[in-house]
């Protein structure tokens, strides 16, 4: 988690809302991702789905089987979505998602059995460290006046 903590860190010092995450195949980082909504204009411009994509180029392959994601945010359905699709073995994620979260905090997409993949997750993992720094990201922004 320190690592997604790392690319989270890069969103923030962006301007994007600080989410970050890497997969990790082997004991080794194989890609990373951190939000870059703002910066290319696109809504699914997600850590989780740059992470997964640049994933897939690394593996060569779109079943990204026996891999690991950590996420500082708890995902949201369209990327939990990705990680069904894309058959990672274990989601780890850091701090919940009151409005977005696709895994318990506004909707549970893994409550049912999947036809074709299941998904082990851990929860909370460092969850102090990711919520804190959403918070400071959305206490600047409103703090900010500038800033609409």
């Amino acid at each position: 988690m320190t690592w997604a903590l790392k690319e989270a860190e890069k969103a923030y010092l962006a301007g994007e809302v600080p989410v970050g995450a890497v997969l990790v195949r082997d004991g080794s980082i194989i890609a990373r991702g951190y939000n870059q909504v703002e910066m290319l204009k696109d809504a699914t411009a997600h850590a989780e789905m740059i992470c997964l994509t640049s994933g897939s180029v690394a593996c060569d392959n779109w079943r990204l089987l026996d891999t690991t994601l950590y996420c500082t945010m708890e995902p949201c359905s369209m990327c939990l979505g990705a990680m069904l699709l894309a058959r990672i073995k274990k989601l780890v994620w850091g701090a919940p998602d009151l409005r977005h979260g696709a895994n318990g905090s506004w909707v549970d997409l893994l409550a049912q059995k999947h036809p074709t993949h299941t998904i082990e997750v851990v929860r909370g993992v460092e969850e102090a460290a990711c919520a804190d720094l959403m918070r400071r990201f959305f206490q600047e922004r409103r703090n900010d006046r500038t800033i609409r």
